[in-house]
């Protein structure tokens, strides 16, 4: 079976939907023996009549029934198409990427305009930096979720917007966080220190400062893991709030009343597009604005 002619299919949409050769004929200003060629060099192409006449009026067979709903299919995604090329059409998912150690709470908070209202699908996807960096440029994500500034050579082409700036703490068993000073926490307590370079390095400058050796227990790449070894008492985890919110929320773990001189940011990433995703500028527009 060779390509199929979409004027025939055209033709046929138009006589499917009308019920009628005339009606169709008239709306599409062709010739009804014109249009009934058409129609007929379609049933011809698939093997199959498509409409059986009642009376005065074509209706669809099985067949017909089947090339209808698929011409719908097409048809439409022709409009999307038209709609995504103005910058009209949400139709297309939203691919965010984010790096694979980024809290899934913050993720969350990040893409809830988008989960309220339904404007549009969402795509995810986890991944190292190099990796979703890549994507960007390929155009298969339309934003990456970071914590950290591209830099150097690899930046030159994309963008980073600030999406959100949050103290870190220490967040654990009420049971832990009985200690009077913030040094007699650190020295105490043993600590579940995520990978991230900016809350690594302002606890170390925190531990020198204070003439402390932290006892660091997990060194963990995942805030997901970082969530469930705090949860299991496991130690005090050195991480934003929003890491652990929902056990702050119930009770179930606790922040140390103590303020650590150390704050980590939430960068958007994106490059330069011809047609970006309509609905992302409203999104980190949204992020500005909270």
């Amino acid at each position: 079976m060779g390509p199929l002619n979409y004027h025939h299919l055209r033709y046929f949409h138009e006589v499917a939907r009308e019920g009628h050769l005339g009606r169709a004929a008239d709306r599409m200003n062709v010739s009804q023996s014109a249009l009934s060629i058409q129609v007929k060099q379609l049933e011809e192409r698939l093997g199959h009549p498509l409409f059986d006449r009642v009376g005065r009026r074509l209706v669809l067979t099985e067949a017909g029934r089947i090339a209808l709903d698929h011409a719908d299919r097409i048809f439409g995604a022709g409009e999307e198409l038209l709609a995504s090329l103005r910058g009209e059409s949400t139709a297309q998912p939203l691919r965010v990427g984010a790096l694979s150690t980024l809290s899934r709470n913050f993720q969350m908070q990040f893409l809830r305009p988008l989960l309220v209202d339904g404007a549009c699908d969402i795509e995810l996807k986890s991944g190292n930096m190099s990796v979703l960096l890549d994507a960007l440029r390929a155009l298969t994500l339309d934003v990456v979720l970071t914590t950290d500034v591209p830099q150097g050579a690899e930046a030159d082409d994309l963008a980073a917007q600030r999406v959100a700036e949050q103290a870190v703490g220490l967040h654990g068993a009420p049971a832990r966080l009985s200690h009077s000073s913030l040094r007699d926490t650190l020295a105490s307590e043993p600590l579940i220190l995520p990978t991230d370079g900016a809350i690594r390095a302002g606890l170390q400058a925190l531990a020198q400062r204070l003439d402390v050796v932290p006892r660091v227990v997990a060194d963990v790449d995942d805030m997901a893991m970082v969530r469930l070894l705090a949860r299991e008492g496991v130690g005090l985890a050195v991480a934003p709030a929003v890491v652990l919110a929902d056990e702050i929320a119930s009770g179930r773990l606790a922040s140390a009343p103590f303020d650590l001189p150390i704050r980590t940011r939430f960068y958007a990433v994106t490059i330069r597009r011809r047609f970006p995703h309509p609905a992302l500028a409203d999104l980190l527009a949204a992020q500005a604005s909270g």
